[in-house]
């Protein structure tokens, strides 16, 4: 089996591959102050409680944007699966050409979806990452990494609100029965729902413009069933996206 790990800044997903399906996957949130050994631990734990034992995991695929934790997970691998584990990195042969002004700035993270979008839903495409922030990546149709749009992230947009304006307490972020709110609740939940919805398609309908040719669109990442699979340009919900693309990247070097 293949034990996948995305390393991000809010949370650490973990994915466990049993050829190309993935069978589970876990996400707990990122602390840099935890050792190796406790991350290991916590990883067994999840492997166990699914009859996995850690003699099964044969090699490990990695990504990171957070470096304080990547030599971490490097001897989580090392001691807990004897397995060198392998990083995504922006020299990494992964099939997908990174046609940008500057490929060693490409977070692995991106990588790994542009690959899995290309090899899963095809080309050209957008796939879209709700993490702690939402990115927009970008693949030709020539299947190439052409760059793409930050924003800041849902949840810590979200966080920044409710931390300075006093008056106001955090709400769930749902769709809402109507969009005129007709309390402090649903004023919220109206405004922070379309507000990030309107955000996300004003992105796509000017990158789809700029592309100049029919594409498909991914979104992935926590929140994308939240807010993505309100939207007719969405395509695809792929909560494991990134996952799926360290498996195939996995798959491609070991061939």
């Amino acid at each position: 089996m293949l034990l996948v790990v995305d390393i991000g800044n809010t949370n650490v997903t973990f994915g466990a591959f049993d050829g190309s399906e993935l069978t589970r996957a876990w996400r707990i949130r990122t602390d840099t102050t935890r050792s190796p050994d406790e991350y290991g631990v916590l990883l067994l734990g999840m492997l166990a409680h699914e009859g996995i034992g850690a003699a099964e995991i044969g090699a490990v695929a990695l990504s990171s944007v957070v470096p304080a934790l990547t030599s971490v997970f490097e001897d989580v691998a090392v001691r807990y699966f004897g397995s060198e584990g392998v990083f995504v990195r922006p020299q990494s042969d992964t099939g997908v050409g990174l046609d940008v002004d500057y490929p060693s700035e490409v977070g692995p993270d991106r990588i790994a979806n542009a690959v899995a979008t290309r090899e899963l839903y095809g080309a050209p495409a957008v796939a879209v990452d709700f993490g702690t922030t939402t990115n927009f990546d970008v693949i030709d149709a020539e299947g190439a990494f052409v760059g793409g749009a930050f924003l800041p992230g849902i949840r810590i947009s979200m966080d920044a609100l409710f931390s300075r304006a006093t008056l106001l307490r955090p709400v769930d972020l749902v769709e809402p029965a109507r969009v005129i709110g007709r309390n402090t609740v649903e004023c919220l939940q109206s405004g922070l729902y379309y507000g990030f919805l309107g955000q996300m398609e004003m992105m796509l309908h000017r990158i789809l413009d700029e592309l100049d040719a029919p594409a498909v669109v991914v979104a992935t990442g926590g929140l994308a069933d939240v807010i993505a699979s309100g939207s007719p340009l969405v395509n695809h919900v792929d909560p494991y996206l990134t996952l799926k693309g360290l498996e195939l990247i996995h798959r491609r070097a070991s061939a």
